[in-house]
């Protein structure tokens, strides 16, 4: 059985990858964060009584995987529940900066 992360120790892993942004990254990431919530899994999440959220932006969630120890993107269709797991050991900084890039090129292509 794995041991889910405490809240005390996400707020950590949170500051320290906020700590990293800058920019528009960082007013990205300003508007999408939330505080803390655990949100149901059912294929691996259960055990440990879901999931950290920690953004919502659309119909997607940034959310930590204590199991890989990394943050991750997920779809959800149900508020509280996360649609699909997913196992990235990606920091914080890394994640929000990725997602900003994507939204940015999708944000270009469009006419």
């Amino acid at each position: 059985m794995w041991t889910p992360i405490s809240l005390a120790e996400l707020e950590k892993l949170i500051s320290r990858g906020e700590s990293k942004l800058e920019g528009e990254p960082l007013n990205f990431w300003n508007l999408i964060k939330i505080v803390p919530q655990k949100w149901q899994e059912t294929e691996y999440g259960d055990e440990g009584g879901g999931f950290w959220v920690v953004a919502i932006f659309g119909n997607a969630v940034v959310y930590y995987n204590d199991i890989e120890e990394g943050f991750n993107v997920s779809t959800y269709q149900t508020y509280g529940h996360i649609s699909e797991y997913w196992c990235e050991q990606s920091e914080l900084d890394c994640m929000v900066k990725l997602l900003y890039r994507r939204i940015k090129e999708e944000k270009q292509k469009t006419p």
